[in-house]
């Protein structure tokens, strides 16, 4: 058993270290917060996209996604619009750059004539870079 018999003074030594402990635990927070927020930030709209042989290129940040859906409706993004609203939309959803790459996203089960109606009404509104959004093949080369 160990006793301490010198009483000392009793002021308090300055501690000169930092305390990284609430810094981690901050950080391991946002860290989860991020984790579960990126999936929300995707277009949610369920499509069955036809498979694609192409090499997949880098998307942009802020990609805009026009889905055609096999009934013939339209969505931008999460929203669903009626066809001649889509220039509107888009006039949105592009703050009206027009030069901004569209991404149409067809279902395999729509006909082919409404993903070229819909590529029409793009064009016709002035957007021109027009993309079309494929699952990856497993025999992608």
């Amino acid at each position: 058993m160990a006793i301490r018999l010198d009483h000392g003074t009793d002021e308090l030594t300055e501690v000169h270290d930092i305390n990284v402990t609430p810094f981690i635990d901050v950080m391991l927070v946002l860290l989860i917060i991020f984790m579960v927020a990126a999936p929300l930030a995707t277009v949610d709209v369920p499509v069955n996209l036809p498979s694609s042989t192409a090499q997949p290129q880098q998307r942009p940040p802020h990609p805009v996604f026009v889905t055609i859906k096999p009934d013939g409706t339209v969505a931008i993004g999460d929203d669903t619009i009626a066809l001649a609203a889509l220039p509107a939309a888009l006039e949105n959803a592009t703050q009206g750059d027009k030069d901004q790459r569209i991404f149409v996203r067809g279902d395999k089960a729509t006909p082919y004539g409404g993903v070229m109606q819909a590529m029409n009404v793009l064009r016709d509104a002035g957007y021109l870079k027009v993309a079309l959004v494929g699952m990856e093949s497993r025999d992608a080369k």
